[in-house]
């Protein structure tokens, strides 16, 4: 038996003219996770991917969590094509599937006839396939509303396809197709869950942190290193540009309201992250900020923010509460590594009591009362580490 892996389209499939550029996109990624799996055959055809193994004894396991996390495919299984002859076709489905029939009451076949020249039609495949198979396991029942198991076949131009349930893919559109962005990685539960959700719209991303040592360690780095590596398996291989930042963050804490520090702080960052994102050609900054979870995440204090640079800042979980990010940052397994003890930027010299509700008049006049602050961004920006972090790269720190 000839084992392969089937991806479905889900979004993708609504594209119009465009549509087989993302199918392109598409291809290209699923080439590329699993080149170290092995060689594979790789196509499109009928709104499925199809990923056939050219080589004997691939690790198709692997192969199949591989491409299990790429986003833009809505479903995936694990199949076995055979001729489209109904007796081949039986025989098939038991000797792939009869040992998952083990254990198990009750049953379902499904079919799906996209080659309308097959002489069966879909409702005569099913009894008949389910009549064998009731054959060959005599202690099954067939239950069509809440089975146990799925057999399903697919009657395709190319052969039938058998395979069992299929599993829920990561579902929307292929990374790289919407552009590219600069991600705030902080190092918090927030950054990562943002990176994932806009990766999951078709952005290629990178990410900036902000390292302000002595105040932050050197393990805080490679924390956030981590969680950057760990969310490569969604969003591809990246870079981090880490900004030293403790000047510029010294001198807003010696030279502005005690109030209207993280605010000014935040405005800082988002001028450094525009000429770092310029540079690589990002598109626009994604930040983990929820509306009102903080102080400086007020309507206020966004709208400070915002008016510091040009780019469109996008925030994908602006709407979100802490219990779905949490929910997200375990599905992506960020969660243990961004609660590790490390101290970030953002969250030294913060002021007791922060100003909720800033107004963008008396944000300029404090800058304006700043006149070195120019001069120290553009010298942290001139100075920033830029560290590649490859999806095939393993995670080395350990908390």
């Amino acid at each position: 038996m000839k084992e392969i892996i089937m991806g479905y389209q889900g979004e993708m499939s609504l594209k119009g003219l465009n549509r087989n550029q993302f199918e392109a996109a598409m291809m290209k990624i699923l080439r590329y996770r699993l080149k170290t799996v092995g060689k594979f055959r790789v196509y499109c055809t009928q709104s499925t991917f199809y990923m056939e193994p050219e080589e004997e004894d691939v690790d198709m396991d692997l192969a199949f969590e591989r491409v299990s996390k790429v986003f833009g495919l809505a479903a995936l299984s694990r199949a076995v094509v055979c001729e489209k002859d109904f007796d081949t076709i039986c025989q098939t489905a038991e000797d792939y599937l009869g040992s998952a029939l083990h254990g198990i009451r009750t049953f379902k076949v499904e079919a799906r006839r996209a080659d309308k020249t097959y002489p069966m039609t879909s409702p005569e495949l099913m009894r008949e396939l389910g009549a064998y198979l009731l054959g060959k396991h005599n202690y099954l029942k067939v239950d069509v509303h809440n089975p146990q198991f799925k057999v399903i076949v697919e009657i395709r131009d190319y052969g039938a396809y058998i395979h069992g349930p299929k599993i829920q893919g990561e579902g929307g559109l292929p990374v790289g197709t919407s552009g590219r962005a600069l991600n705030m990685l902080s190092g918090g539960i927030d950054s990562p869950v943002a990176a994932y959700r806009m990766a999951k719209r078709g952005l290629a991303l990178d990410h900036i942190h902000f390292a302000s040592p002595p105040y932050t360690s050197e393990r805080a780095k490679l924390k956030v290193k981590a969680l950057a590596q760990l969310i490569t398996v969604y969003t591809g291989s990246a870079n981090l540009f880490v900004v030293p930042y403790t000047k510029p963050q010294e001198y807003i804490r010696d030279n502005a309201p005690d109030v209207l520090f993280t605010v000014l702080m935040r405005r800082s960052m988002m001028r450094i992250a525009n000429v770092i994102a310029k540079k690589q050609g990002c598109e626009a900054l994604v930040t983990g900020e929820s509306l009102a979870q903080v102080a400086s995440q007020t309507v206020k204090a966004l709208q400070c923010t915002d008016a510091a640079q040009d780019l469109p800042i996008l925030r994908p979980l602006i709407g979100m509460d802490k219990t779905e990010i949490i929910e997200t940052s375990r599905h992506i397994n960020t969660f243990e590594t961004s609660i590790l003890p490390y101290e970030d930027c953002c969250t030294i010299f913060t002021p007791p009591h922060p100003k909720i509700r800033p107004e963008l008049e008396e944000i300029l006049a404090a800058e304006a009362a700043m006149p070195g602050l120019a001069a120290l961004e553009a010298e942290a920006a001139e100075q920033t580490e830029r560290i590649r972090v490859r999806i095939t790269d393993q995670v080395e720190f350990e908390g």
